[in-house]
């Protein structure tokens, strides 16, 4: 908060701290949010967007077209995704009996190369944009009824892990070395 306020921006209100953990859900934030900001006579929200700093190559067009959809489609949640790498499909994906693996969900059936295998997307955490109702209906960020942005795989990092903050730092080099 003290480098966002240096650098100007406006900051409507803190987290209290038992909203603030490692471990806090979102979704209770953001209930927290709508409901002092409303109670100091903003809003009514109809909808919130949600862009967790974790994800920190988003671009404004991803935001923009996040909400367009959420606009145009008018579903409870529009989200940004990403498509899904062949090796983590879930037609993929087993379980193991001692050594044997054992379909997870269906089988394979010979599908193994990614022009086989129907395309899978999931949310990248980088943009989402729910009606206000999402939140206390469901005690989420999302509703049931969601449509996805697709977004590029070079910007759908999501920073959890170190290992994470190391490949965006790769792609950022990359990027300078280029431009």
């Amino acid at each position: 908060m003290e480098i966002a306020r240096g650098i100007g921006a406006h900051l409507p209100l803190a987290r209290p701290a038992e909203l603030a953990t490692d471990t806090s859900p979102s979704v209770d934030f953001v209930l927290h949010a709508l409901n002092a900001l409303e109670a100091k006579g903003e809003g009514p929200f109809d909808a919130v967007c949600i862009m967790p700093s974790s994800s920190p190559f988003t671009l404004s067009s991803d935001i923009d077209a996040t909400i367009d959809l959420y606009l145009e489609k008018k579903p409870e949640t529009a989200v940004s995704v990403m498509q899904a790498d062949h090796a983590v499909h879930p037609i993929k994906m087993k379980t193991m009996a001692d050594t044997r693996l054992v379909p997870y969900l269906e089988e394979e059936n010979g599908r193994m190369a990614t022009h086989e295998l129907p395309k899978i997307f999931v949310r990248n955490c980088s943009v989402y944009v729910s009606g206000r109702d999402v939140f206390k209906k469901y005690n989420s960020l999302v509703g049931r009824d969601m449509h996805g942005y697709v977004m590029p795989l070079e910007r759908s990092i999501d920073i959890n892990v170190e290992m994470d903050i190391a490949f965006a730092e790769f792609l950022l080099k990359r990027k300078r070395k280029s431009a």
